[in-house]
């Protein structure tokens, strides 16, 4: 008896859960040789640019100067393979189907081109996070201990293929360090150099951010959007600019919230637990009231 109860039950479930209205805008309809992104492929896919901007510390660890252009080379045509195919399934899952294959492997090429840039740019960013805390006794502890710089090494990665115009996966990108790290940047953000931010639990940047070098963030920092613009039918309106620009040489200290399209001048210092609204002159400090 409990065992037709099961089932009826199971039949009922079943067709509550695969009813068209039921599951309308939460079920993706797979099409015969359409791929979806693999987040097994993806978290594949950030190892081998990790191993490959920081030989030695990630990947393989017995890499000297005699074998480094060899597993270079290995970790290179690997990742153009597997990021090739991820990029080919975002490319189908924005419906951008028409010489994707093509598309996706240039792209994927495009990228492996990027990584001395993005190498150069992680670099400043270790040297950042070194100076900028008295307890860090090694670049190579900053590198492997730091979860800035595995936040960064994946915001870094996700935004070069932002600018290349791939979908949907920059976003998966950064929330994979975001889950890893507790450091939330969204990959369109766009941070110059020698950036760091101190502990890191918590900080949100947001996608149309724009930040400076050598700007510094402490944990809890958020740069974000005031309530969202509303058009006629009362949708929000996507696209415009509405996080902070925080110019150079900025820091900012724990737990402070810098909400909208507003300027944090240069030099200027924000302390902890402060709201900011409107625009911070430069060299200014923003503390709060005794």
């Amino acid at each position: 008896m409990a065992d037709k109860r099961f089932s009826d039950i199971l039949t009922r479930v079943v067709a509550e859960l695969t009813d068209p209205q039921s599951c309308k805008e939460l079920s993706h309809q797979y099409c015969d040789g359409e791929p979806l992104p693999s987040l097994a492929d993806l978290n594949e896919i950030i190892e081998l640019c990790r191993a490959v901007l920081f030989p030695g510390y990630f990947g393989y660890s017995h890499v000297t100067n005699h074998t480094i252009g060899f597993h270079t080379g290995v970790n290179l045509e690997r990742l153009h393979d597997k990021l090739s195919g991820q990029i080919l399934a975002a490319l189908y899952f924005d419906k951008r189907k028409e010489a994707a294959h093509y598309h996706a492997s240039e792209i994927s090429a495009r990228f492996v081109e990027s990584l001395p840039q993005i190498r150069q740019q992680l670099a400043t960013d270790v040297v950042a996070a070194y100076e900028g805390d008295p307890a860090a006794t090694s670049y190579g502890e900053v590198i492997s201990c730091y979860p800035v710089i595995r936040a960064l090494s994946n915001y870094r990665v996700a935004h070069q293929l932002h600018l290349l115009g791939v979908p949907l996966i920059p976003r998966i990108i950064t929330e994979m360090a975001h889950s890893e790290t507790g450091i939330d940047i969204h990959p369109a953000a766009t941070i110059g150099n020698y950036f760091t931010i101190d502990h890191g639990t918590g900080v949100v940047i947001g996608a149309t951010s724009i930040i400076g070098d050598h700007v510094k963030l402490y944990q809890g920092v958020t740069l974000g959007a005031k309530s969202f613009p509303l058009d006629a039918q009362g949708n929000p309106i996507k696209g415009i600019d509405r996080h902070p620009i925080l110019e150079d040489n900025v820091i900012v200290y724990s737990n402070s919230t810098i909400l909208g399209r507003i300027t944090i001048g240069r030099d200027a210092v924000i302390g902890g637990n402060v709201w900011v609204t409107e625009d911070v002159a430069p060299g200014t400090k923003v503390l709060q009231k005794r």
